[in-house]
């Protein structure tokens, strides 16, 4: 059975259609047995570009197509359709940055800040999370699958219908968010934190844990294992008990 759920009301009164044509364009690489994504073309005024371009490994001169995005970034509040994949990130502020329609697969992130980042539709798979802070981050339908996070805050945090299956998280926390109908399926938890967080509808199959604690959230509301079952008594039957050992 399908199921379609409304959510016109959870994207901040976006009009998409107001946007360039770049957002989700998904060039390939110009070498022609190459499947890797392009990188986006950043013109001579600044701004994303449709022409088409190498992937990271091919480009001619990795070095400027990497300060074009770093500086486009820099230089923008809102970032449409940005394609940035195998990228390293180090000691950029992204606070307040609003990213729509985004492509970080593969990227590299160290000592990111990130307070009230606001993220819609965007790719962040296989991504690696090192010291970075996203604090009161706001993230929609975005796509986190196979990514590495450690260190990592994700506190005070809206995180709606995203994709985290298959993560390893090492000394991370979620504490204080909203993870609303969220998947973290196959998930490797050490020492993570999702204290008093809404976990209505959120998927927790088949995950894999080490000192995680959910205490004060409401794990009734949570989904455990593909049966259904909602809890098992190993997490505790009181919805402000949910501490795992």
């Amino acid at each position: 059975m399908t199921v379609y759920i409304d959510c016109t009301n959870l994207i901040e009164k976006t009009n998409f259609s107001n946007y360039n044509s770049t957002m989700f364009t998904q060039n390939k690489c110009l070498v022609h047995y190459c499947r890797n994504l392009a990188l986006s073309t950043i013109d001579e005024n600044g701004e994303i570009s449709d022409d088409k371009n190498y992937c990271l490994e091919h480009i001619p001169d990795p070095g400027k197509a990497k300060e074009d995005i770093y500086n486009y970034i820099r230089t923008h509040e809102k970032i449409i359709g940005l394609n940035a994949c195998g990228l390293i990130f180090s000691d950029i502020d992204f606070t307040n940055k609003k990213f729509y329609g985004c492509n970080f697969t593969n990227c590299t992130f160290v000592n990111i800040t990130s307070h009230n980042a606001v993220m819609r539709l965007c790719i962040f798979d296989f991504a690696i999370f090192k010291e970075c802070n996203m604090i009161k981050s706001n993230t929609l339908f975005s796509s986190f699958s196979g990514a590495t996070f450690t260190h990592t805050l994700f506190t005070s945090s809206e995180i709606i219908q995203d994709n985290f299956n298959g993560i390893k998280s090492y000394q991370s926390s979620f504490d204080d968010s909203d993870l609303f109908n969220s998947r973290f399926i196959n998930a490797d938890l050490v020492n993570t934190s999702f204290k008093n967080c809404n976990l209505k509808r959120t998927l927790f199959y088949g995950i894999k844990k080490e000192n995680v604690s959910f205490k004060m959230s409401n794990t009734r509301e949570a989904l455990f294992n593909s049966s259904g079952s909602a809890i098992t008594l190993e997490f505790g039957n009181s919805i402000v008990d949910g501490e795992i050992q």
